[in-house]
């Protein structure tokens, strides 16, 4: 995966372990600690929702295939998130 990817540019159908569907649009996929993460935002949710913001989610490989799982506990979650932003900021900079 490259984490040179356009903002916005695919949606994902995740389900929870409730079989609850979400609908996730793509950000950026960035390498953290030699772990792949990716970033999202939720595409089915309305703005003022107090629980939308940024999904950050690894990548794990089982059996050849690959998998988002979320970060093991909340300060990889804290870190992977501060990473991101740390990127998104950088990238503004730069334009």
């Amino acid at each position: 995966m490259s984490a040179e990817n356009e903002f916005g540019s695919d949606f994902i159908t995740i389900t929870d372990e409730d079989g609850q569907d979400y609908e996730l649009e793509h950000l950026d996929t960035f390498e953290m600690d030699g772990e792949i993460y990716m970033a999202f935002l939720p595409a089915d949710m309305d703005e003022d929702d107090p629980d939308y913001g940024f999904v950050i989610l690894k990548t794990q490989q089982e059996d050849g295939e690959e998998f988002l799982v979320t970060p093991a506990d909340d300060e990889e979650a804290q870190r992977a998130y501060e990473f991101f932003v740390t990127r998104i900021l950088d990238d503004e900079d730069e334009e």
